[in-house]
């Protein structure tokens, strides 16, 4: 089991479309492994336009802004962090993400035993 890990030794998934939102992101950490245990953590990376289309999940979330500016939406309000900004997003709250004035990376953890155990509800679904 490796307990050192950075971005470049992951694989990325990019989204590309218009509910979930156009952006990349990878696990860092994915709280299946036995260490550390129930904790599953990724970095979202977002280009100049990029953004994260508006959604829910049981599951709380934590967001750290690694770099750039972005503006959160949180339960129907928004507001603009930049660079050691720390978002906390509780269960069920709608919450999206987009930069701002240039790219941002985001930081995301999960406190949940396995990142599958996360069902993304995209706000645009209900509309479908």
């Amino acid at each position: 089991m490796q307990l050192i890990t950075t971005v470049q030794d992951q694989g990325w998934e990019t989204w590309d479309d218009p509910v979930r939102g156009c952006l990349r992101w990878c696990l860092l950490a994915d709280g299946a492994d036995p260490t550390p245990e129930s904790v599953t953590t990724g970095v979202a990376e977002l280009t100049a336009h990029g953004w994260m289309g508006r959604h829910r999940h049981t599951a709380p979330e934590v967001y750290y802004v690694l770099e750039g500016k972005a503006v959160v939406a949180l339960d129907g309000q928004e507001v603009t962090v930049g660079a050691g900004a720390l978002v906390r997003i509780p269960g069920d709250v709608e919450h999206g993400v987009r930069a701002v004035g240039g790219p941002a990376r985001v930081l995301f953890v999960f406190p949940t035993t396995a990142f599958d155990d996360v069902d993304y509800r995209f706000s645009a679904d209900a509309l479908a």
